[in-house]
């Protein structure tokens, strides 16, 4: 099961962390881009070609110490079909290191378009009589406010081929509270919907007692994390919001279970930007500061957890 595969890497590299790969052309070091530039002038082609060269480094830095990257879709259909190609590069190139791989699409339909998306990212298209991979994520971001009729499609290729899902829950972001803490008969929107993935991932319950549905729950709402580890016990968590969004590592602690599993933390900017914030780092030195960064992430989170 998808989500087994990440358990036994966070245990393996007792780290329970993932570090988002969201990059804006600005945090790619200025002689990157000069190289590209230089080639190919200041295009979409030379902008994706240079984020790739971005992401390779700091993978090459951190694929001993994290097991997995998550890469936003957005920025890097924001350079067109080039910024598509190194989207699939990364997630290829990852993989290729050892690393699982979320990409974090939040996409949400149903029927034909729905498995139009799950076929893209997760599963794969058939070309004569060959089935070919688009992208190949292990794991993909969705939301769930459309139903079942939007996660069912999902859940066969989860089966099938062995990937994983995290539905939007109770998100980070400033305003989730809007809508996602509305009460249904006295129970939040956000637990209802935590409900619903305890339902949709009974049929697929792995060793270490979590399902490939998994939930997104913000680092930023630390008693609701608490409240939805105990309210969903099958449920893996992947948790945003840490760091540059304010949420801190005591408070991200009520998202683990008692053997300090069952849940990822992201780290995006705080990552990719770390040599940015260093004093007197070179740019050259780039993916080694974001190999530091990781680092003290890492012993940060695990301190509050009890990690075996």
């Amino acid at each position: 099961m998808s989500f087994d595969r990440l358990i036994e890497k966070i245990i393996t590299l007792k780290n329970p962390t993932v570090v988002g790969l969201d990059p804006k052309l600005e945090y790619v070091p200025e002689f990157i881009r000069q190289e590209f530039f230089a080639q190919d002038g200041e295009t979409l082609k030379a902008a994706a070609k240079a984020i790739f060269k971005f992401n390779q480094a700091i993978i090459d830095e951190i694929c001993d110490i994290v097991p997995a990257i998550k890469p936003q879709a957005a920025y890097y259909e924001m350079y067109g079909h080039y910024g598509i190609k190194t989207l699939e590069q990364t997630i290829r190139y990852a993989q290729l290191k050892g690393m699982f791989v979320i990409t974090d699409g939040k996409r949400n339909d149903i029927g034909a378009t729905m498995e139009a998306y799950t076929n893209a990212h997760l599963g794969g298209v058939k070309i004569g009589e060959t089935e070919c991979e688009p992208f190949g994520a292990d794991a993909l971001t969705v939301n769930g406010y459309l139903g079942t009729d939007g996660i069912e499609p999902l859940l066969k290729v989860c089966e099938e081929k062995d990937k994983g899902i995290y539905v939007l829950v109770k998100t980070s972001n400033k305003s989730s509270g809007e809508l996602q803490d509305k009460l249904i008969d006295g129970t939040p929107v956000y637990a209802v919907m935590g409900d619903m993935c305890e339902k949709w991932g009974s049929g697929q319950i792995g060793k270490y007692g979590y399902s490939s549905v998994g939930a997104v729950v913000g680092a930023t709402y630390p008693e609701q994390l608490s409240e939805l580890r105990k309210r969903l016990p099958h449920t893996m968590f992947l948790v945003p919001g840490y760091g540059a969004q304010g949420g801190g590592a005591k408070g991200i602690a009520g998202a683990f279970d008692e053997n300090g599993l069952g849940a990822i933390v992201n780290s995006s900017r705080a990552v990719m930007c770390a040599y940015k914030k260093e004093e007197n780092c070179p740019e050259q030195d780039f993916a080694k500061a974001a190999r530091r960064e990781a680092e003290r992430m890492r012993e940060d989170i695990t301190s509050y957890i009890n990690l075996k």
